[in-house]
């Protein structure tokens, strides 16, 4: 059992996050302060050539067929990353040498290079993710027994990773009439914002709010026996909250917010993870429910569940960095 006597700093809980979505300036606001016009002109006019940006490509994207498109991000990666985000591939490089110490710099170099392919496929495949629909054959399951059993028997949070593509995890359920609620962010921009959500809402997932404002939400689609979806490896401002990766462990993100839904409402953990295997097909695993075992007091065992899901999905990540997501995040002990 890990020791709860002296927790470190680093296991005591951050303040709850809340989400809040900015307001619309008032037309008031161009006859108002210095301030306010500025506020005022970056959100009607700058923005909005930004939004129009992504919605130009978003929808020119949908003219390509599904392996056009995943091809364009595969070049897309390797030419963009290194000339626009220098600082993520240095994080990725000090990662990559502080999780391969036994690996050579040339072997780290190819890893980091199709991590780069890897990401900008996923970014060019959002806008026909959803044909998968269409083309199970895409998609090899293993296992997948596992999580429907679970699912059918009382609530279930599916506990993901983000490799391969993550966002075949609707697809798969599709068939089987799963439909998860999920903590939904939604990413910087209006038009990056409407179209995330209207991918993802054909695609299968339901939305419950972000932040502090989604927990009593999500502890009540368990309670009722439903499923929740989730991802509990993280970068947050850059840096790796979670797996773990030999640090000390913390409180802080989604590690402990499944474990503390579980415990509240009984549901089975079910952790699963996709990888591609060529161009944009992929092969899905379900790796075995986790129950969590019974507890002295509430809260006893809060560490201990914890590590016991770090450690179901921090090995498959090792084995898979090449296709993590986060990979050029920072892996600080802080």
């Amino acid at each position: 059992m890990l020791d709860r006597n002296n927790p470190e700093p680093s296991l005591r809980k951050r303040k709850a996050w809340r989400f809040a979505v900015e307001q619309a300036p008032p037309i008031s606001d161009l006859f108002s302060t210095a301030d306010q016009r500025r506020k005022f002109r970056r959100y009607w006019i700058d923005d909005n050539l930004g939004n129009a940006v992504d919605l130009f490509v978003h929808f020119g994207l949908k003219l390509l067929t599904m392996d056009a498109c995943s091809n364009f991000g595969r070049w897309l990666g390797p030419f963009a990353i290194p000339r626009f985000h220098q600082v993520a591939v240095r994080r990725g490089r000090a990662t990559l040498a502080r999780l391969l110490p036994g690996k050579s710099e040339v072997e780290r170099e190819t890893i980091l290079r199709l991590n780069q392919e890897a990401q900008g496929r996923i970014i060019t495949e959002f806008s026909v993710i959803n044909r998968l629909l269409r083309h199970p054959d895409r998609i090899k399951l293993h296992d997948f027994h596992r999580l429907v059993d679970s699912v059918r028997a009382g609530p279930t949070i599916i506990v993901g990773m983000h490799l391969g593509n993550w966002e075949i995890g609707p697809t798969i359920l599709h068939n089987e009439g799963i439909r998860p609620y999920a903590n939904y962010i939604p990413p910087k921009g209006r038009a990056k914002a409407w179209i995330s959500e209207r991918v993802r809402r054909k695609g299968g997932l339901n939305f419950l709010p972000p932040g502090v404002q989604g927990i009593r939400p999500a502890v009540k689609v368990l309670k009722e026996g439903g499923v929740i979806s989730m991802f509990c490896d993280e970068g947050v401002s850059g840096k790796i909250r979670g797996p773990f990766f030999g640090r000390k462990p913390h409180l802080e993100g989604n590690l402990a917010v499944a474990i503390r839904l579980a415990r509240l409402s009984g549901a089975r953990i079910c952790p699963w993870f996709n990888i591609r295997t060529e161009g944009f097909r992929f092969e899905a695993h379900f790796l075995p429910p986790i129950t969590l075992p019974a507890e002295e007091k509430p809260g006893s065992r809060l560490l201990d569940d914890v590590m016991l899901l770090n450690d179901a999905i921090e090995p498959v990540i090792r084995a898979h960095l090449d296709q993590w997501y986060f990979l050029d995040n920072a892996l600080t002990d802080a």
